[in-house]
């Protein structure tokens, strides 16, 4: 059996209070399929502990990956099935 790697690379962006997440799937031939964003902004009150954002964030772009794949798959499926049922002939 082949043993098939995608990567998913995410990359953080703090401004003051707000973290921004954006998670990349990468196949392995390179070519970029989908890409999820993500956002999480602390309370002024609450202590500061970048890696909650950075974690809230993150989580969050990749939710929105796994969704965006979702249609995609969803999408393929039905053009698949499409392709392979015969028109029929009355």
């Amino acid at each position: 059996m082949e043993a098939k790697q995608w990567a998913v690379q995410i990359y953080l962006a703090e401004d003051g209070d707000d973290t921004h997440a954006r998670a990349v799937l990468t196949t392995r031939d390179g070519q970029e399929r989908v890409a999820g964003t993500g956002h999480a902004r602390r309370n002024p009150s609450d202590p500061s502990v970048p890696e909650i954002g950075d974690e809230l964030a993150a989580s969050r772009a990749l939710a929105d990956l796994a969704d965006k794949l979702a249609v995609i798959t969803r999408r393929d499926i039905t053009e698949v099935a499409d392709a392979a049922v015969p028109a029929r002939s009355w």
